[in-house]
């Protein structure tokens, strides 16, 4: 994959609009944005993931907000924007349909709770507007993932949960 300096690329910039901004990012969201905040902006923990999480949380609703009428404006006029919500959709339906129904909300939560690639607010908020759930109920479970995960990635940063 791609190997991006996220610390060098955001040097010009005080670390906490950084975070925010390297959280922002699909795949790397907050599972880049902590480790960076605390390992190479020195951040405290609790800016670390105040701005890693915030960034995910808007991503999340401007996606489940905002996907829709997107979509609908772009549909049928650009056949590359076609190509691209055709894979996005059925990537994400393969990805999160089996959890989501087997679990509800709760999968949805643990499904962007889990720091792993391709899980997390972008997906979580992708498959949330594509299988029409609620949107103020999609985004506070997602809100809860984010949370989870931001934990999850804090503990392991600072060395407290070993996964190798």
């Amino acid at each position: 994959m791609f190997n991006i300096d996220y610390a060098a690329l955001f040097q010009n910039i005080p670390p906490q609009l950084a975070t925010f901004l390297i959280a922002l990012i699909p795949i790397a969201e907050l599972r880049v944005a902590i480790p960076v905040a605390l390992g190479v902006y020195k951040l405290p923990i609790w800016q670390a993931i105040f701005f890693a999480s915030i960034a995910d949380i808007i991503v999340a609703a401007l996606i489940i907000y905002f996907l829709g009428p997107i979509h609908k404006f772009l549909s049928g006029k650009f056949k590359w924007v076609d190509g691209f919500f055709d894979w996005l959709f059925k990537r994400t339906r393969r990805k999160f349909s089996g959890k989501y129904e087997t679990w509800g909300n709760i999968g949805l939560m643990i499904f962007v709770g889990i720091p792993l690639p391709m899980t997390g607010a972008w997906t979580g908020s992708i498959a949330a507007w594509l299988f029409g759930l609620p949107k103020k109920r999609s985004l506070s479970y997602i809100s809860l993932g984010v949370i989870i995960s931001a934990g999850i990635v804090t503990l392991i940063s600072l060395g407290m949960i070993k996964i190798f």
